[in-house]
This record gives structure tokens, C-alpha cells and sequence, in this order.
């Protein structure tokens, strides 16, 4: 079984490929970032996301794939932005017939480490715990590293609130 963890966003979108093992353990695939530039027009920068995760989709064939729900308490504006990205993705695993499920942040922080609070650091510290060393930013990467770490989360924390490694 192979997991999409997505962390949704209209300049960087994060994801994760996890896939469960036949001896119950997490293997992690490949995790990266859909970038776009604020150059570009929305409709540009929604095409880009929906082009790029079809991509993804086409060449590792996920059976699920978990996002983390919208949470914006201030910004308007910026929850419309990635409500449309993230209405693309919803529409880019319905063409591929891929399951979507959702899940808070509070909800991946508390799977994950145990606590609902916990900072973006120590998820990345529990996520490099479970799936290896190789969850890491590489020297001079000056991409935002955090939102593939969190769509890792995702995809594990779906793992776990669905028990994949007991049901196997």
C-alpha cells in the first residue's frame, strides 16, 4: 500500500510518499515540493499543481492519499488561495480514482508526537524518527523543507488513525 501525504499550498505544496512494507514497517519513497512563483497568474499556478501532482500520481500509483484540512484563522485571502489549490488536488485524485482522506493539523501533530501543540520541529524530529535518516534539508537547500516534513506527517499519521500496519 502506498500513501500521498500532501501539505497544501499555492506557493509551496509539500508531499510525501510513504509505502507500508510486507513486515508492517513505513518505507519512505519520495518527498518533495510543488513550487509556483507569485509571478504567475492564479490560474497558471493552479495548473502547475494540478500538472505536477498528476505527475506524481502517475508514476507512483498511490492508493491513498491523506491531506491536511485548511487552517486559517486571519488571513481570507489566503485560505480562498489554497482552498482553490486545494479543490485542484480533490479534482487531480478523482481523475486518478484515488481515496482522499483529510486530517488537522492538531489531529497529525497529536498522532504523530503525542501532543496537539507540538512545534513544526518536532514533528520534523518524530517524522525523521519513524521513516530514517533521510527526512533531512540538504545543505543549501533553500526550499521550504518544513511542508514536505509535514505532508510526511500526513501520510504517516493516516497510517496510524486507519491502523494500515495492523491490518496488513
Amino acid at each position: 500500500m502506498i500513501v500521498l501525504g500532501i501539505d497544501p499550498g499555492t506557493a509551496t505544496t509539500g508531499y510525501g510518499l510513504i509505502k507500508i512494507n510486507g513486515n508492517r514497517q513505513m518505507e519512505l519513497i519520495r518527498y518533495g515540493l510543488v513550487e509556483t512563483k507569485k509571478i504567475e497568474s492564479a490560474a497558471s499556478r493552479l495548473e502547475i499543481i494540478h500538472n505536477e501532482l498528476s505527475k506524481i500520481l502517475s508514476l507512483h500509483k498511490p492508493n491513498i492519499i491523506a491531506i491536511e484540512k485548511l487552517f486559517f484563522a486571519n488571513n481570507a485571502k489566503t485560505a480562498i488561495r489554497v482552498g482553490q489549490a486545494q479543490g485542484v488536488m480533490l479534482l487531480s485524485a478523482a481523475n486518478h480514482k484515488i481515496p482522499v482522506y483529510e486530517y488537522s493539523p492538531m489531529t497529525i501533530k497529536k498522532v504523530i508526537t503525542g501532543d496537539g501543540h507540538a512545534s513544526k520541529l518536532i514533528v520534523q524530529k518524530y517524522v525523521r524518527k519513524m521513516l530514517g535518516s533521510r527526512v533531512r534539508k540538504k545543505k543549501g537547500d533553500k526550499t521550504h523543507f518544513d511542508n514536505a516534513a509535514d505532508a510526511l506527517a500526513v501520510a504517516i499519521c493516516h497510517v496510524y488513525k486507519v491502523d494500515l500496519l495492523e491490518s496488513r
